[in-house]
């Protein structure tokens, strides 16, 4: 074998000639020059269109490649602009590389195979990049994948919800195949023109073949399903039904601290251990009691003996929780216990309870519809854990695009391969 060829097969240079190369001492750099084949010269970044030149660009530049042992290396030619009747005067491709992009298609695959798989640290040491740039490398090779791979294929049960990934209110709305695992699809927002956008992507034949579609209680969730798919079997998740019982204790729980500290009502606090038992007995209350451990225990029959309305509250959310763990065995039963627990709560002259029962009765038909297939959003939790684990490593990343790429990568079943 030649040595340019040999040259050409290191550094992954496809469809081009190496015409030297030399060693920088100065900079410790291994520069090799190559050209481009006649055959895939001219050719539009956009389109692969072959165009008639415009003029020389900016000279010659040059490309991160994979270094070779301990040694960096770049692969440099000319970088000549063309002139495409649809998208204008633009810089001609190059093979070895993607378009604006500073490093080779090799260099980018070792790149996204290390992050969706080390720690942020070991690919920057690695590599001998920033964060940021590997960033951009993993938003360009999921640009990649993402055009030549199907995520929408054979997609009939899917789960949505949103999930926090930066201060201020900064959310992604999320989209997970309950049959295949997957990530199948992100965006930045929680609005309804976000969720919209996935279902134009998804296409009208694809959405009406989806067949269940699991989500929390959100109104705007709902609507745009409704008009997007109603052809679809809305399930309300279990875990958030059981979240907003959680939320009524807890609003149950600071009633009786203002009452036992005396807030409010203009009398002087004689209450003080009774309010910092009080505000101390949050996780014996939020618990599973099989979790609880001897000190929330005593917590917990303390509450039994001295606040029975707080105490009635929690075996209210206890309720409610038997009720879907009731529907693993026996569904049928499951709906009347729910029957029985609306009729509870509506007598149970609690407020946040009362409240509770109409939110759970205009979700009746969607909670029913969760027992009944179950289906639930423990799947889509699951992914949600990652992606949290995933925004710590993206940390430092510079938009959102960048950590849904990440995401996609790792959890969408389309991890990236290593070079050759």
């Amino acid at each position: 074998m030649r040595s340019v060829s040999v040259w050409a097969a290191l550094l992954g240079v496809e469809r081009a000639v190496v015409e030297d190369v030399e060693f920088d001492d100065e900079d410790a750099l291994l520069v090799v020059h190559v050209r481009v084949r006649r055959g895939a010269r001219r050719r539009c970044p956009y389109c692969g269109r072959r165009c008639p030149g415009f003029d020389a660009g900016h000279g010659r530049r040059r490309w991160r490649a994979l270094d070779l042992g301990t040694v960096r290396a770049v692969v440099e030619a000319d970088a000549p602009r063309v002139s495409c009747a649809e998208h204008g005067v633009v810089v001609a491709a190059v093979p070895w590389a993607r378009h604006n992009a500073g490093h080779t298609r090799a260099f980018d695959a070792t790149v996204a195979w290390l992050a969706v798989r080390t720690a942020k640290s070991t690919v920057c040491q690695l590599m001998r990049v920033g964060w940021r740039t590997v960033g951009a490398i993993v938003a360009r090779v999921w640009a990649d994948t993402g055009e030549v791979t199907d995520r929408f294929a054979g997609l009939r049960r899917i789960g949505i919800d949103e999930i926090a990934y930066k201060k201020g209110h900064r959310y992604l709305t999320v989209v997970v195949d309950h049959d295949t695992g997957r990530l199948v699809w992100a965006a930045p927002g929680k609005d309804a023109a976000t969720l919209h956008a996935f279902f134009d992507q998804l296409g009208e034949q694809r959405a009406a073949a989806i067949t269940h579609v699991s989500a929390d209680g959100a109104d705007t969730i709902a609507k745009v399903v409704t008009r997007r798919c109603p052809q679809a079997v809305r399930c309300a998740d279990p875990f958030h039904v059981v979240a907003w019982a959680t939320e009524a204790l807890d609003l149950v729980r600071r009633q009786a601290w203002n009452q036992a500290a005396g807030r409010g009502t203009g009398r002087r606090n004689t209450a003080r251990g009774d309010a910092r038992t009080l505000k101390n007995a949050r996780w014996a209350l939020w618990k599973n009691p099989d979790n609880l451990t001897e000190a929330q225990k005593a917590k917990l029959d303390w509450i039994a003996r001295t606040q029975p309305q707080l105490y009635r509250a929690w075996a209210l959310k206890e309720g409610l929780r038997a009720v879907f763990a009731m529907a693993k065995d026996s569904p049928a039963a499951a709906l009347e216990a729910l029957d029985r627990w609306i009729e509870w709560a509506r007598r149970s002259r609690i407020d946040a309870f009362v409240e509770l029962q109409r939110r759970i009765t205009r979700h009746r038909d969607t909670i029913r519809a969760a027992i009944e297939h179950q289906l639930s959003n423990g799947l889509i939790e699951s992914v949600n854990a990652k992606i949290r684990l995933i925004t710590r490593i993206a940390f430092g990343f510079h938009s959102p695009h960048a950590l849904i790429a990440l995401a996609m990568l790792s959890l969408g079943g389309h991890r990236p391969q290593l070079p050759r």
